[in-house]
């Protein structure tokens, strides 16, 4: 996603991987998209993900 599209990149936090980071993503973006935050998450590797913090 880029700036292009109205979304502003502000923060991006290497993690290991866990498979309840997909709730925790979900959560947040259900709770703060009246804050104009959006979060996403990605695949580093077999053993890391990306969680970014965009502002809308």
């Amino acid at each position: 996603m880029s700036e292009e599209e109205g979304l502003k990149l502000i923060g991006i936090q290497e993690v290991y991987k866990n498979d309840e980071l997909y709730k925790l993503v979900d959560f947040l973006n259900k709770t703060l998209k009246n804050k104009n935050l959006v979060f996403g998450l990605a695949m580093q590797d077999e053993d890391k993900m990306v969680i970014s913090i965009y502002e809308t």
